[in-house]
């Protein structure tokens, strides 16, 4: 009976850590970038960084995950910032490829003469 109950704990236990190991494997490194334009950007120019940006994951096979959009927030503490990119990683290695891919330094020189400010956070996603 105790060898049936050891057996029992020991698997109940291994169980656990094979699920949590399958909760570790889903994390995702998320990299939230933040746009203020220059007041002078022109209506046509933003779409093209926007578009340029949706693009990225079609030619960088490390992005994992992606979303973008406008603030709509009614709090008026955005500071200008008005476009938020959220692109997600499985991995530190996979973001180390994507900041110096040439699709990625591509978009880089679209942007760059719109940009009044820009704001990075980069963060393992707890869930």
């Amino acid at each position: 009976m105790k060898a049936i109950l050891l057996l029992i704990v020991g698997l109940s236990a291994f169980l656990s850590l094979q699920s949590q190991d399958k909760k570790n494997d889903t994390k995702l490194l998320r990299h939230v970038v933040l746009f203020k334009f220059k007041d002078n950007a022109a209506p046509t120019d933003v779409k093209k960084v926007e578009q340029a940006f949706a693009q990225l994951p079609s030619q960088i096979k490390e992005i994992a995950g992606f979303e973008w959009g406008l603030n709509n927030s009614p709090e008026n503490i955005n500071q200008g910032f008005t476009h938020c990119f959220f692109v997600s990683f499985k991995s530190e290695d996979d973001r180390a490829a994507y900041l110096p891919h040439p699709a990625h330094k591509a978009f880089v020189d679209v942007l760059k003469p719109h940009l009044d400010k820009v704001l990075v956070i980069d963060y393992w996603a707890n869930k």
